[in-house]
Formats: C-alpha cells, sequence, structure tokens
C-alpha cells in the first residue's frame, strides 16, 4: 500500500474572492469570515487524522502574504493551484502525487461534514479499492481518492453542476477500475446551504 496524501484545494478567504455565492446572504466579510473558518477547521480534521501528509493547495500563491497572515501548522505543506479551469488543476496535482509513489485523496473546504472519522475510513477504503468517492448532495462530490492517475477523470467534466459524480463514477467503470462511494454529505456553497451549518457557527460574524 503506498503513502497517503491529503491535498486540500483552497482559495485564499478574502472579501470578494472566496465564497462567492454566499455574499448575497453575507455580505463580503461575512463570506470570507466563514470561508477562513471552513479552511482551519478542514485542516484541523485533516492533521488529526494522521493519515500522512497533509498538502494546502492554494490560490492566489503560496507565496502571496495572506498564507502568512494564518495560524496554520508547520506540518502543512504548500503548494499552488495553477492555471486552468479546476479540472487540470487537480489533474495536474493528482498526476504529481501519484507519480511520486504515494495515493492521494483530494478534497476541499467547502463540506464541514467531512470529519476525521470520513478521512480515515477513505484510507483504509483505499488498502481494498483503486479509488473512492464520497459524493455531496448537489451532485458533486467532497473527497476523491485514487490509488492511480488517469486524465480521463477530471477532462471535460461540468464543474459545479449535478452532473459531476455520476460522470466520475462513469468513467472510472469505464477504466476498469474499482471504486467505493460513501454516504452522500453537503456543501455549503449557496445561501440555502447555511441550514447545514452546525449551531455553533451561527454566530454574528457570519451575518
Amino acid at each position: 500500500m503506498n503513502p497517503i496524501r491529503i491535498v486540500i484545494f483552497a482559495k485564499a478567504a478574502q472579501p470578494g474572492f472566496a465564497k462567492t455565492r454566499l455574499i448575497p446572504a453575507l455580505g463580503k466579510q461575512g463570506a470570507a469570515n466563514l470561508a477562513q473558518r471552513m479552511l482551519m477547521y478542514t485542516l484541523n480534521e485533516s492533521l488529526t487524522a494522521k493519515i500522512g501528509p497533509v498538502e494546502l493547495c492554494v490560490t492566489p500563491s503560496s507565496t502571496d502574504t495572506i498564507w502568512r497572515t494564518l495560524a496554520i501548522s508547520d506540518e502543512v505543506e504548500y503548494s499552488d493551484q495553477g492555471e486552468g479551469d479546476l479540472g487540470e488543476r487537480l489533474s495536474r496535482t493528482a498526476r504529481r502525487v501519484i507519480a511520486d509513489g504515494e495515493s492521494v485523496i483530494l478534497i476541499g473546504t467547502d463540506c464541514i461534514e467531512l470529519t476525521t472519522f470520513h478521512l480515515q475510513q477513505d484510507a483504509n477504503l483505499l488498502r481494498h479499492f483503486d479509488s473512492t468517492l464520497i459524493p455531496v448532495t448537489d451532485g458533486g462530490y467532497a473527497l476523491l481518492g485514487l490509488n492511480f492517475f488517469h486524465p480521463s477523470l477530471f477532462e471535460s467534466i461540468k464543474w459545479s453542476t449535478n452532473t459531476v459524480f455520476i460522470e466520475t463514477i462513469c468513467r472510472l467503470e469505464k477504466l476498469g477500475r474499482s471504486v467505493q462511494s460513501c454516504s452522500s454529505l453537503h456543501d455549503i456553497d449557496e445561501p440555502d446551504d447555511l441550514k447545514w451549518l452546525p449551531i455553533a457557527w451561527k454566530e454574528k460574524e457570519y451575518v
């Protein structure tokens, strides 16, 4: 079994840049505040899982001063997302990690229901399957785990639509690769999704 690397795709929590679809409900600063809390939560869950290296794949560049303002553990490694659509950025990262002899768990910061338990469960599943997925109720996925790389998993996907998960499953099956999917979770993307926030998170800083 290859070592497993968790790679978290994240935007800097800057007003007007992060969680822009939540701005109508929270305002630019409120949306940015929530984005930062979600980022730090995801980092903490990933580190607590103790699966392997945790990498933060960021935009803007990891050399931007915004990243030095956050209290991020020295355990966390940084990389840049680079140019291109989400598929191109995910593809580059997955290819690099797999080429370095590691399996990869790709996640974002939109699903705070994704916990240490899910990450550890997924790492265990990767011992038995070529790939793993945790879907979200809007038709996307919160996690993609891979023991192999193939560009077709990321090319010409209609990102941010309700077909992302099923299209990815179909492509994995077409490649003849084993896949295990888990129960659906909820992303926090749109104003209506705010109902999925934990009660403790529903604070004035997001209003």
